[in-house]
């Protein structure tokens, strides 16, 4: 549950003029949620003295700047567009230069992407420079004299969506991309190492294929932004027909696309699953969705064992964390939904949360950690059961790469062997940090939980950027650190020109909370993270971005029931 930094945390020293010497820098977010490590926001890299903060400069900070809510609505456009920008080039800087170094990808394949997302980073460029100009006339840092007629954004906002329109026709080509560099990856082996080489970099802190996503993402995300500031501005204001027209214009681009971006996202969640999962072959076919992912155990001959879940809209499988380099899970079996039924079984078995799950072929018992996790596996699979009715019938036979059969009867030993897996991962974590330790399945595995299909379209609406003061542990002093939330995980820079995080922290599991009187916080605009003993303070600059992380943080802490996400705003895909 803690947050990590890097195995090599400890290894780090200070040297004598107090910042973290630079003889082992290898700080990678690749973390595993339990190596046994203290918490890497401890780390001499992230506790430089030179940036904490004392409270009375930030108080004084704060009376200069303007207070009202359309000021801290303007400023996270820029802050989250600094973050846009910065994942834009992964791609057309970090991606584009490690590409040319090494012959592994086609020219065709090379112009596809490059030729679509040049023109988006040369634009937001522009865009981004000109929410900044504006603020610092809003803030009366500069011609403080003419501050009348600055202190809006809908302006900016209608003039540069309508600009952004012109670059529809890339936006179209990333599913092509997408699919593109997946079939590449697919037909050379070169391609595959070199694309899980670069993901292994600093800069790459997400699966590569997520960065091909995000300009589809922050069309979103500007829309939300406007549909906040037209609910905020009274129809008099002098900003309220500008912000008006530029929310209908990116509403517009938006419901185009929103078809396509459900479609990526299912395609891009397939390929990062096939990822994690050793042992079957032809894991992304035509029609496969993907449902839910989670940790539910397994009872069999031996008593509950933990498994981790996968579900489909043809198909559940389960697997094993095996003890692998690349730290991938082993499909031990797999139930075809067509035909199943699915009923509680706590009394027939004497465990809690418990479910039995008869296939045509074999029935598997499993049982949850919690009632409420119970509950939205059962609605889910009900759901995907008769999805599997509706349509065409028995699915074919998908899987083959042959896992063990259904029910081999060499299943103890499987069982037997994962168990000497899980002690022996304990140690492997230690060591240098494992390809794909930080993925979303590891995390689920790690805290015991499930995150589905709909929990990632809501990510997806929830990312935010922005400055936040982290409470030291042992003393009054706060930290100021630029925090990007993404992907049920905030990422620590030290400041938003910083090129990849320093530490981060997966917050599925955790509870979101506002500090009692008996923690002797006494500041306005602190929120609560905690998991078992792990506990952080971290504080916001005003009412609207503190309401603005609590909004966030809480739809990747409390996961979503289907019937709550049903009645969300947008349509999501099922």
């Amino acid at each position: 549950g803690s947050l990590t930094g890097s195995p090599h945390l400890s290894e780090l020293s200070i040297n004598s003029q107090g910042g973290p010497s630079v003889a082992n820098m290898s700080l990678s977010p690749n973390l595993s949620p339990d190596a046994k490590q203290s918490s890497p926001l401890i780390s001499p890299l992230l506790n430089d003295p030179s940036c904490i903060r004392t409270d009375d400069e930030e108080e004084v900070k704060r009376k200069r700047f303007p207070t009202e809510k359309a000021y801290f609505i303007a400023k996270e456009v820029a802050t989250t567009e600094r973050t846009y920008l910065k994942d834009l080039e992964v791609i057309t800087s970090w991606f584009q230069s490690a590409v040319s170094k090494e012959d592994c990808m086609p020219e065709t394949l090379k112009n596809l992407i490059f030729s679509n997302f040049e023109p988006l980073h040369k634009f937001h460029t522009g865009f981004l420079k000109e929410i900044e100009q504006r603020l610092a006339l809003w803030e009366g840092r500069s011609n403080a004299h003419i501050k009348g007629d600055y202190q809006r954004i809908g302006d900016v906002m209608l003039k540069n969506i309508q600009s952004m329109k012109q670059l529809t026709i890339h936006l179209w080509k990333h599913n092509e991309i997408l699919m593109e560099l997946e079939n590449g990856i697919k037909n050379s082996r070169k391609l595959e190492t070199f694309c899980r080489d670069f993901e292994l970099q600093k800069v790459c802190y997400l699966p590569l294929n997520t960065f091909l996503l995000r300009p589809l993402h922050r069309l979103m995300h500007y829309k939300q932004i406007m549909e906040r500031l037209c609910k905020h501005y009274p129809p008099s204001h002098v900003d309220f027909r500008d912000s008006r027209a530029a929310l209908a214009e990116i509403s517009e681009m938006v419901a185009q696309l929103h078809g396509n971006m459900i479609k990526m996202e299912n395609f891009q969640k397939l390929h990062e699953l096939k990822k994690d999962l050793i042992g079957i072959d032809n894991l992304v076919i035509p029609g496969r969705e993907f449902i839910r992912l989670g940790s539910l155990s397994k009872l069999s001959g031996k008593g509950l064992q933990q498994r981790m879940f996968f579900l489909f809209n043809d198909i559940l499988l389960y697997t094993s964390r095996g003890l692998t380099a690349s730290n991938q899970f082993k499909v031990h079996g797999h139930l075809p939904l067509y035909g199943m039924t699915i009923e509680e079984s706590e009394e027939e078995w004497g465990v809690p949360h418990c479910l039995t799950l008869r296939g045509q072929h074999q029935s598997i018992v499993v049982a949850a950690s919690t009632r409420a996790e119970m509950d939205k596996w059962t609605e889910d699979i009900q759901m995907a059961i008769d999805l599997a009715e509706k349509s065409s019938g028995p699915a074919p036979e998908l899987l083959a790469s042959s896992p063990p059969d259904n029910k081999s009867p060499d299943e103890t030993t499987v069982d037997q062997e994962s168990e000497d897996d899980l002690s022996a991962s304990r140690t492997s974590l230690e060591r240098q940090s494992p390809h794909r330790g930080n993925t979303t399945v590891h995390v689920c595995w790690h805290r015991n939980t499930s995150v589905s299909m709909i929990d990632f379209s809501i990510a997806v609406e929830n990312q935010l950027s922005g400055n936040l003061l982290r409470k030291f542990k042992n003393s009054n002093g706060w930290q100021k650190l630029w925090v990007v939330f993404t992907n049920f995980c905030m990422f620590f820079y030290k400041s938003h020109q910083d090129n990849h995080p320093l530490a981060s922290l997966p917050l599925l599991g955790y509870s979101l909370t506002i500090p009692s009187e008996s923690e002797n916080i006494h500041k306005d605009y602190v929120f609560k993270l905690h998991f078992k003993s792990h506990v952080y303070y971290f504080r916001a600059e005003s009412e609207y971005t503190f309401e603005r992380w609590m909004e966030v943080i809480r739809s990747a802490t409390s996961s979503a029931s289907r019937t709550r996400a049903l009645s969300h705003k947008e349509p999501h895909a099922y």
